[in-house]
């Protein structure tokens, strides 16, 4: 890894099954490449314990490692509508602990086909009105729904968050940094066709920008090639290394910028970091 980089994921699942048989393995991998803080949405209201007994048992190898509680909007199908008010009470709980940071992963998706959309948009309203009700940061997925999740924000004083996997135009890019959230990019962005979001990590303020790996999903373009059979927070840095060479930065510019970055987005994350580790400063 680069001396003197401290490198952040956004975005994780920890819980998810690929990571089940070698958690412990995984931790230590991305521990040893620099990857200092990480951060877990839950999916659904059943995992909020399993999310929050995770950061807990792994933070000494990970001393940023934190969790947001949330309903994705893949799972809607399967949630019920008593899971909000399980979600408002696992965040009551929550809310003494210091690596707990915020809501999500909530949002809407109008990719997948067979969410019933209506539900969808229920549930992430519900989410959002939790969240300022809390004033807690919001873990957004945007996915062809930009416009309608920037419609429900304007409708609430959310205080920030970040746009995961942000893959929307260059004018909804700047209506959600305006509305404080940053955007996260990772795997997508290491491909040479993916011109889009390359062009968003070359134009956008590199105020607005931070790094995610979405593991086990999202890999990154030399994955297969190298026989990985999926991904994980360890190569976080790999991946954050092309993005500052597509922005024309150094690591250590880059690393210090999308922790601070990180760190802004979700307010109680800076709380717990700065009680661990140093982070080195941002070059002017």
């Amino acid at each position: 890894m680069s001396n003197n980089c401290s490198w952040v994921d956004t975005h994780c699942h920890l819980d998810a099954p690929e990571f089940a048989n070698a958690l412990p393995q995984i931790i230590e991998s991305a521990a040893k490449q620099g990857v200092q803080a990480i951060l877990l949405p839950a999916v659904k209201a059943a995992d909020c314990d399993h999310v929050r007994e995770l950061a807990s048992q792994y933070g000494k190898q990970i001393p940023g490692l934190v969790y947001t509680l949330g309903i994705h909007p893949l799972f809607i199908n399967q949630a019920k509508e008593e899971d909000i008010a399980i979600l408002k009470r696992q965040i009551e709980q929550s809310i003494s602990d210091p690596r707990f940071v915020g809501i999500g992963e909530i949002g809407l998706d109008y990719f997948v086909e067979g969410v019933d959309p209506q539900k969808q948009e229920q549930f992430f309203h519900a989410q959002l009105d939790l969240a300022e009700q809390f004033q807690l940061p919001v873990i957004l997925h945007v996915r062809r729904s930009q416009d309608a999740i920037l419609k429900a924000l304007r409708r609430r004083k959310v205080p920030s968050g970040i746009a995961h996997a942000f893959n929307g135009s260059f004018q909804q890019a700047e209506q959600f940094f305006e509305m404080g959230f940053k955007l996260g990019f990772g795997g997508a962005a290491t491909y040479e066709r993916a011109l889009q979001i390359r062009r968003l990590l070359k134009e956008l303020p590199l105020e607005s920008i931070v790094t995610e790996t979405d593991a086990p999903d999202i890999p990154p373009s030399w994955l297969k090639a190298e026989g990985a059979s999926f991904n994980e927070p360890a190569f976080l840095p790999r991946i954050a290394k092309q993005l500052a060479s597509i922005r024309g930065l150094s690591d250590e510019v880059f690393s210090a910028a999308t922790w601070c970055n990180a760190m802004q987005a979700l307010p109680r994350w800076s709380s717990l970091t700065s009680t661990h580790i140093i982070q080195i400063p941002l070059a002017s």
